[in-house]
């Protein structure tokens, strides 16, 4: 059997078991979405943001990319945001990075990498922004940790900057931000930071 074959059962075994449980489950999931999250997370396969927080489907409205970016001008994420926050209405954000990010690593090193060197630009201006900070860092796997955290900070730095927050904030007085980091290592997920829109 073919690896792509076994998605294909694993699919047909998984409808099996949710109508097991209920028989309308998929009547139900077809309907509408009415999500609480907006998940803004790493294309990494290692981080699924479903399973690190036992949401099931409708729970969360996800985009990934690699590092976990909110690029100003990027209109695939803040077509995203926007749909989110103002039609959607979620209540919380969340940028969610991990610990050994290959985005962060490569940005890092400072490599030749091609067409994705674009992408990585964004986090390089990070790591110059805290440079002082990270060269007090004298271990080199806390020193990685820390760019993590703060790649993350400055997404919801950046999330907070833009429009759509703006019109939500200044009119409904949500949703808040959470900046957050997986840790591979042990399975959890970290504060880095939180947001709660401002008061009006």
């Amino acid at each position: 059997m073919l690896p792509f074959e076994k998605l294909l059962l694993y699919n047909k075994a998984w409808v099996q078991d949710k109508l097991e449980l209920d028989n309308d489950y998929f009547d139900s999931l077809a309907i509408d979405q009415n999500p609480d999250f907006l998940w803004i997370g790493c294309s990494d396969s290692r981080v699924s943001a479903e399973q690190i927080t036992g949401t099931d489907p409708g729970e969360m409205f996800v985009h990934r990319n690699i590092a976990n970016l909110v690029v100003p001008g990027d209109l695939n994420v803040l077509s995203v945001v926007q749909y989110a926050v103002e039609v959607l209405q979620v209540r919380h954000v969340i940028v969610c990075g991990h610990y050994e990010c290959g985005g962060v690593k490569a940005a890092m090193a400072g490599k030749k990498l091609g067409l994705i060197d674009q992408w990585l630009m964004h986090i390089r201006r990070v790591q110059d922004k805290y440079q002082t900070e990270l060269d007090q860092i004298a271990d080199g796997q806390a020193r990685f940790d820390r760019m993590v955290e703060l790649n993350v900070q400055e997404q919801i730095y950046h999330l907070a900057e833009t429009a759509s927050l703006g019109r939500m904030w200044s009119s409904h007085q949500i949703p808040s931000l959470h900046g957050w980091v997986f840790n591979l290592r042990n399975g959890l997920l970290k504060e880095v930071i939180h947001l709660a829109p401002p008061k009006q």
